[in-house]
């Protein structure tokens, strides 16, 4: 079977069968049709030890540019790469195995974290009894106890909150809840 139909039946399952978010979706699609463009693969065979290898080399000096990609980034084509030789081995075509893409080494995030005399000056900016500084004040208080993500903080709604229970409920990436 073509490549190219392989990819797009892989499309559509990430979507409906695994749920992923559209944006996941063309992401996936973006990565793997540099792979498919690059090593000109046209059918799952042509998926070989030796493409992989020249696609990673070729993500890595990127012609044309003084820069190199991130291993962090050539590791989201990879990954895309080995679902889609996941799904291709679940349908029982023959492809080479996943388990052989190894993905480069990165380093530990670093996170940029905010000072504690930053956090206390930014927890008081919000000054007044008015609704709009109490708000805000109670806006910066949760997003900062509780790890909230921005956009669920501002997805809240009073039918997030059980008062009686003391707890509020968030949809978060992937439709997941906490």
């Amino acid at each position: 079977m073509e490549l190219n139909k392989l990819k797009q039946e892989f499309l559509e399952y990430l979507e409906i069968e695994k749920g992923r978010s559209l944006k996941t979706v063309a992401n996936y699609d973006h990565y793997l049709k540099r792979f498919i463009d690059f090593t000109k693969a046209k059918q799952p065979a042509d998926i070989t030890a030796d493409s992989i290898r020249s696609f990673r080399l070729w993500l890595n000096r990127l012609p044309g540019t003084s820069n190199t990609m991130k291993k962090n980034t050539q590791n989201y084509y990879l990954i895309a790469l080995r679902t889609f030789l996941k799904y291709l081995h679940k349908r029982d075509v023959a492809v080479i195995g996943a388990e052989k893409i190894e993905l480069a080494k990165v380093g530990a995030r670093e996170l940029d974290l905010i000072s504690g005399d930053e956090l206390i000056r930014l927890l008081a900016a919000p000054k007044g009894k008015d609704e709009q500084s109490l708000r805000d004040r109670a806006m910066l208080e949760l997003f900062f106890s509780t790890g909230l993500r921005v956009s669920e903080l501002c997805s809240l709604d009073r039918d997030s909150l059980d008062l009686k229970r003391d707890e509020f409920m968030v949809r978060g990436k992937g439709e997941k809840v906490r």
